[in-house]
Order: structure tokens, then sequence, then C-alpha cells
């Protein structure tokens, strides 16, 4: 970016809301802190909130937590989930039809908005109205129910979404919507929402796994596609692709290291034991050097436990080729994971908002979902062809190295590349900070 841009990024800014609820809606945030006018505000624990407010949050994502968590528990854990899922279900998109009418989960947040949830902190923005970006659905109903002075923006966050993500009114709404693909814009509208109201910009991508002309991303993902394709199959078979969009096919070297997994656990730490059996797995490919294992605890100090608990069992604690990534703080954490992924091969994670970091070049072993929204970002990482589903962990030793060897992960990670969106942060900035629409990538955003 040079100086020009740079300076008009610096004269103006907005207010960035998120929720502390799991990592999705923070992630979704991180890349926008340094444009943002004081960083993130914490839609559950924010300064000024009231304790009734805070109760409700804390209840709400203590909730969450635990009936993810009790999801493990045979026969009763996935009825009491589905229960729970229900609420926040994803409706059939065909036939296509009127779907603006409110749903439970819409109805039950916006009882609490109306006693008073978001209320302070709507009166306290609105002494410095900038615009408004969220990447919680919830903080527009607080914007539009007490009457926010200024422009709200809402990133969403998943492939397709539920009818909670549009305004409790769509057809009064102001709100403009940055949709990660096509398949959300036209939901969207299904709900209500004015299509001149939304924006196909892309996911958020963090910026320093992409640089200036998407440089570092491709230096990235020539050296990954020696690493996942060493016996050349994927490199031979689409030689001209590879030359077309990324690098001629003689600068994809041998590999400068082993293949490198990284396993991230969900905001509720609720697969943690699945990290566990990888690394039981994958045990004497570790000591052997044929494989790098990330285990991602994120910013839960019981996982960090877990793993550190999982290390000395395997007596792997002091091995160079395992790492737990973890820091209590969140901020910091992506920061610490946003580096390991540049030297990450695969990327093994539930359909989560990390299904879109595909984008990044990064072939997604995709973990059983948890949710409606996760099964339809599973479809989506299937369609772009940047997903495989996970085969049996305990036996993670064989299989992953067949599909390392037949060149299927570094096809995946190349069509994550070319059909993944890259440049939402930049898109999403270009809208608010310059508004500059038509900058948008001119790409088609699946």
């Amino acid at each position: 970016m040079d100086n020009k841009k740079e300076e008009v990024l610096k004269n103006r800014c907005f207010h960035l809301i998120s929720v502390d609820m799991g990592y999705g809606h923070q992630r979704a945030a991180y890349p926008f802190i340094a444009s943002s006018c004081g960083g993130v505000i914490t839609a559950n624990d924010y300064l000024g909130a009231s304790l009734v407010e805070k109760k409700i949050w804390n209840r709400d994502r203590k909730n969450y937590e635990l009936i993810s968590r009790f999801k493990k528990v045979p026969l009763l854990g996935d009825k009491v989930f589905s229960l729970m899922d229900y609420f926040q279900r994803i409706d059939s998109f065909y036939p296509r039809r009127d779907l603006s009418k409110t749903n439970i989960q819409q109805q039950t947040f916006f009882r609490k908005v109306k006693n008073g949830l978001g209320k302070n902190l709507i009166e306290e923005l609105n002494k410095d109205p900038l615009p408004i970006l969220t990447t919680f659905f919830v903080a527009v109903y607080f914007a539009e129910y007490y009457n926010y002075k200024g422009q709200v923006y809402c990133i969403i966050c998943d492939a397709d979404i539920s009818r909670a993500w549009a305004p409790v009114d769509p057809a009064k709404s102001n709100t403009i919507y940055l949709a990660p693909n096509q398949r959300v814009k036209e939901r969207l509208m299904l709900y209500g929402v004015k299509e001149m109201n939304i924006y196909v910009t892309g996911f958020p991508l963090p910026k320093e796994n992409i640089g200036d002309e998407q440089l570092i991303l491709k230096e990235d993902l020539r050296k990954r596609l020696a690493v996942l394709d060493p016996n050349s199959a994927y490199r031979n078979k689409y030689e001209k692709l590879i030359e077309n969009y990324l690098c001629p096919k003689e600068k994809i070297n041998g590999a400068d290291r082993p293949p490198t997994l990284t396993f991230a656990v969900g905001g509720a730490g609720a697969q943690k034991e699945l990290g566990k059996t990888i690394l039981e797995s994958l045990k004497n490919k570790i000591e052997d050097g044929k494989i790098r294992l990330n285990l991602v605890a994120g910013s839960r100090p019981e996982v960090y436990e877990y793993f550190s608990e999982a290390l000395k069992d395997n007596f792997l604690n002091n091995n160079e080729n395992v790492k737990i990534i973890y820091d209590e703080n969140k901020i910091e954490y992506f920061k610490k994971f946003n580096i390991a992924l540049r030297t990450t091969d695969i990327l093994w994670t539930k359909p989560s908002e990390l299904s879109f970091y595909s984008g990044l070049g990064l072939p997604i072993i995709m973990a059983e979902p948890v949710g409606s929204q996760e099964h339809y970002n599973r479809r989506w990482l299937l369609g772009i062809g940047a997903g495989v589903d996970s085969k049996n962990p305990k036996y993670t030793n064989e299989w992953l190295f067949d599909f390392i060897d037949s060149g299927w992960l570094a096809e995946a990670a190349m069509m994550g590349f070319l059909n993944a969106p890259k440049m939402g942060t930049y898109n999403i900035e270009n809208i608010i900070l310059k508004g500059r629409i038509n900058e948008i990538e001119r790409v088609r955003i699946m």
C-alpha cells in the first residue's frame, strides 16, 4: 500500500464491535484493529455495560460452551445439542421464497435488546457517531433499536446464515452487509435485505498472511506446494494452471521442511481429545522428523494444560517438531496463530470461520461440523475443492501421508487459493474508509 493510501486510512476510522463468544466473531474483527478507532469493542463486556447485561451475556456464553462440550456425551449429548441448534437452524435455500419472518433466535435476542441490552453502548458511541463495523448481528439490533446516528456495517462470518443475521425489520434497515460469498448475498435477500445494502467482499483474512500484491501469500503457497506434492503428481498434471496463477513449475523446488500439520480446537475447547488422538497416531513420525505438528489451544488454559500433559505422556514435551499455540489474550493468540500459518501445510479444524482461510492456499481437513452453519461451511469447502473430510484419526499416520503422496492436498491448497476470496479485509476497508466500492476484487466470489 502506498503512502497516499496509508494517509487516507489514518485520517478516517470506525468503531469496531465484536463479541467474546468462541473465536469466529473476534477473528473476523482482528484484521481491522489497526484501522479502527480504539480497537475492538466487545459487545458482551464493554466499558459501561450494566451488571444485568454482563449477566445475560455470561449466561448465554457459558450455556453455549457447556452444550458444545456436552455434545460428546453418548445419546443424550446429541439430543441436547440438536435442541439448541434447532433455534439457530438455517432453512433450506430451495425453493426460493420469502424467509423474512423473524425466527425464535432473533426474537429472543431482540427481547433482550428492548430490555436494555446494548443501550449504554449505543448512547456512548452516539457521542462520536463514526461508522460502526460489527462482526456480530446483535450489535445491528442495538444500533437500529437505539437509533445510532452513523452508518452500520455488518461482516458475515459463515458461508450460509440463519435469519438472525438479517435485521429485525429489513425493509426499514439501512445496515450495510458485507458478505463472504454470493450465497450469503442471495440468502440475505430472501430474508428481506435490500440488494443495494449488500456487498460481496469475501471474509476478512489477516493482512500479515497476504502482503502487498499477495506476495506473502504466493510465496508461502509456493513453498507449501513443494511440501505437499513430493512426487510432483499435482504439478505435472496442472503445470499450466500453476504457471498462469502462481509461478513457473520450476520455481517450486524441493521441500525445505517436513509437512506441518496444524490442528485447531474450536472456541469451546470441545475437540481437544481429537488433538491428543492425532498426536498419538503421529508420535513415531514426529520423533523421526517426518512431520511437524502444531496443537492450537487458542486462549483456553485448560486446553493448553491438556495438550501439555499429552506431550509429556508421549515423551514429546521437548521435541522441536511439536508445538502448542496458546495465549490467554485472544488478540495475541490470533497473532501467534497467523505466524504459525505461514509455515503450516495442512490445517485440520472443524469447518468454522477458519474455512475461509483456505483462501490463503491452505488445504482444510475437516473435523465433524458442530452446528448448522458449520454443515454449510463444509459444503462450501467441498464445493470449491479446498476441503477434505478427515478419516479415522487413530490412523492419521497412514492416510495423511497417502493424501500427501497422491498430490491430493496440493490440489486442495491450489483450489482454495483460486476459488476462495482472499481480499476481504482490503475490500471492506475500501468500502468503509474510502467509499471505493468499484475497487472490490473483480472475481466471482463463490
